[in-house]
């Protein structure tokens, strides 16, 4: 008996760890730190797409300096053509904000439409402190976008991407003028 309690005792951290996972673009590499008993159904999904390989080849094609300043990736191809993705999640904002996860530098978000159930692939890194896009009210306007989770790891990577040059290219703002893609996306330890 004190054989297995001593088992289950030391496997309660491991049980706890939160996923992590490095993103590696051409402007160098960083890692998130995911947020699984706040947002389990964004942070399902999420690892879905990084399981079946889906991240690399896209670009963050969305760098906006002024509020909110973000970077937002993970849907678009160099060309700018949209990658097919699956079905749309609930949005969780709500969740996260009860458990304390707010829109603020270096947090990890679901970028979504207008529509608060509409987030599939996209995400998108707090650049600065951008709490307005937290939850607030369970309408429209106010429901907010979902944190899952925080940079923990190359930070200065997403600050380098934040200060790529932009432009407007096929109707779409923002894009970097050279391409930022990403190369590779995996769990690590």
């Amino acid at each position: 008996m004190r054989k297995v309690l001593t088992v289950l005792l030391l496997s309660l951290p491991l049980l706890a760890a939160k996923p992590r996972v490095e993103i590696t673009t051409t402007a160098g590499a960083f890692t998130v730190e995911l947020e699984p008993d706040a947002t389990p159904v964004t942070v399902a999904n999420f690892m879905n797409y990084v399981k079946k390989g889906f991240y690399p080849g896209t670009i963050f094609h969305r760098v906006k300096k002024s509020a909110p300043a973000i970077i937002q990736g993970g849907g678009h191809t160099p060309d700018l053509a949209k990658k097919p993705t699956d079905a749309s999640i609930k949005c969780e904002a709500d969740l996260a904000k009860a458990k304390g996860l707010s829109n603020v530098r270096g947090t990890i978000a679901m970028a979504r439409e207008s529509l608060p159930d509409s987030a599939k692939a996209q995400f998108y890194i707090n650049v600065k402190d951008n709490k307005a896009l937290d939850f607030k009210a369970r309408n429209l306007a106010d429901f907010g976008y979902c944190v899952f989770g925080k940079v923990i790891k190359g930070m200065n990577v997403v600050d380098k991407i934040a200060a790529a040059k932009t432009g407007t290219q096929k109707g779409m703002a923002d894009v970097p003028v050279s391409p930022v893609t990403i190369t590779a996306v995996k769990e690590v330890k």
